[in-house]
């Protein structure tokens, strides 16, 4: 085995450290952006919530884990935006301990909100923690309005 010079040792840093950055500003640059998403209609049940825990228009449907930092700002923000608009729920799917639900939704990281129409079928998905723009537009897309 030949030794590796140092002059090769510093371009393959250099190489590995520009290659880390540029995954981390795309992955940086997709947090929080919403995704249209194609998937049947989801059940309240199927996410382990009650009949009729979700709203008339649309549904926020936040999954969370119990070390989420992030987590609580985004429930905050959910729920004043379900508060401001007739018709439209949040729920909060914590799943910790629901493995099973995590993988039949595809949660790869957490906080990750399901917008969810009338039908309960999924018309977005955001992955990050989302801003209000964000989530109103998306909930105006479901009504059908234009949003400001």
């Amino acid at each position: 085995m030949v030794p590796m010079t140092p002059a090769a040792a510093l371009a393959a840093l250099v190489a590995i450290v520009l290659v880390a950055t540029a995954l981390g500003v795309l992955l940086r640059r997709r947090e929080g952006r919403a995704r249209a998403v194609r998937a049947d209609a989801v059940a309240p049940t199927a996410l382990g919530l009650a009949p009729g825990a979700f709203g008339e228009r649309a549904t926020l449907v936040q999954f969370s884990t119990e070390l989420c930092a992030r987590c609580p700002a985004v429930r905050r923000l959910l729920s004043d935006v379900a508060g401001e608009r007739d018709g439209v729920a949040h729920v909060d799917v914590d799943v910790t301990h629901r493995v099973e639900i995590a993988r039949r939704f595809h949660v790869l990281q957490t906080p990750t909100t399901l917008v969810l129409d009338a039908r309960g079928v999924p018309r977005a998905r955001i992955a990050g923690a989302p801003t209000r723009d964000t989530v109103m537009a998306e909930l105006d897309a479901i009504e059908g309005k234009t949003h400001a």
